[in-house]
């Protein structure tokens, strides 16, 4: 449900993988929105002094229906590391405040306006495009900011397919040629994205040796993992021991690489890569730097690549405009 103390929240508190659930059933309804606060930041490039942003629960109305509009309620919303990032002001994308905060979700339509084609009400949609601001119970939107997807998954399923799943898919198919039986290793492999990786390459018959941060309870964590189709778990830990070798008795050396912390995390990884192998950075949660040794890429030829799944929506929306 909406939290109702959202303005004295630490955004540590708001960390994935959290799922808002907007109460239904009244309009106008609550949206968090994010506003500039008096306090000035001087500090910034350029020098320009930047409001620091904080979020606020409001009650706004819904805007009037357009001919090309769409109007939706929520039905579900998660809160993603870069919707932290956009309301910290470091995001790549940032909204001109006042803005409302979320990036992902599902909704419903209830009604559209009459030169809507596309959809119908009762259909459920979900953002085409970061920042459409998903973190309202109703809104009203342009057609072609959503896409439609089935009634029969799960509503949560749904809330979160735009970025983590995508991101996963795109990764596992854009930067090496995996055939079944070829291996991928990943850290964070508990994240929304490592989740996804282990259960597409499980469809695709690859092997996956992922890694996760030691903890409590790790045993849990390891059956869960498994249970999802994860060929190998181990700690961060484990990753810099001799040990290694005796796993990669049973599955070939990963040809590609996906890194979502940085530091040490990610230079272990990279040791254990095939020559030629490929490494794709798709995060920092540890918000420290890729280090790599140049021996790697003398002798390895190894190579370093960034996703962004943002960028790679607007790289192919000409391309699915045109019917490719």
């Amino acid at each position: 449900r909406w939290p109702t103390d959202v303005t004295r929240r630490d955004p540590a508190d708001l960390l994935p993988w959290g799922i808002w659930l907007p109460e239904g059933g009244h309009c106008p309804g609550p949206t968090l929105s994010l506003h500039p606060a008096p306090q000035i930041i001087p500090s910034c490039p350029g020098g320009q002094p930047v409001s620091r942003a904080v979020s606020v629960l409001k009650d706004l109305e819904v805007a009037k229906l357009g001919d090309s509009d769409v109007h939706v309620k929520m039905l579900a919303a998660p809160i993603n590391p870069a919707d932290i990032n956009m309301i910290q002001g470091t995001y790549p994308i940032l909204s001109p405040l006042p803005a409302v905060g979320g990036n992902e979700g599902v909704g419903e339509v209830l009604e559209v306006g009459r030169r809507v084609a596309t959809l119908r009400p009762g259909d459920w949609v979900i953002p085409a495009s970061t920042g459409l601001g998903t973190w309202r119970t109703r809104g009203v939107f342009p057609e072609e900011t959503l896409l439609k997807v089935p009634r029969d998954i799960p509503v949560l399923s749904a809330a979160t397919l735009s970025v983590n799943p995508c991101t996963a898919y795109r990764m596992l198919t854009d930067f090496q040629s995996l055939a079944p039986g070829d291996s991928v290793i990943q850290n964070a492999a508990n994240s929304g994205v490592g989740q996804a990786v282990i259960q597409i390459a499980k469809a695709f018959g690859i092997k996956t040796i992922n890694v996760v941060r030691d903890r409590p309870d790790l045993p849990k964590l390891v059956e869960r993992l498994m249970a999802m189709g994860a060929d190998h778990v181990i700690t961060e830990e484990m990753l810099r021991k001799p040990e290694m070798k005796d796993l990669f008795k049973s599955v070939p050396k990963p040809r590609l690489a996906l890194n979502c912390v940085g530091g040490k995390s990610t230079t272990e990884m990279l040791r254990h890569l095939q020559p030629k192998g490929t490494m794709v950075t798709y995060g920092g949660m540890a918000k420290q730097p890729v280090t790599v040794p140049v021996s790697a890429f003398i002798f390895r030829d190894v190579q370093l690549r960034g996703f962004w799944m943002t960028q790679w929506k607007k790289d192919h929306a000409q391309g699915e405009q045109d019917g490719g």
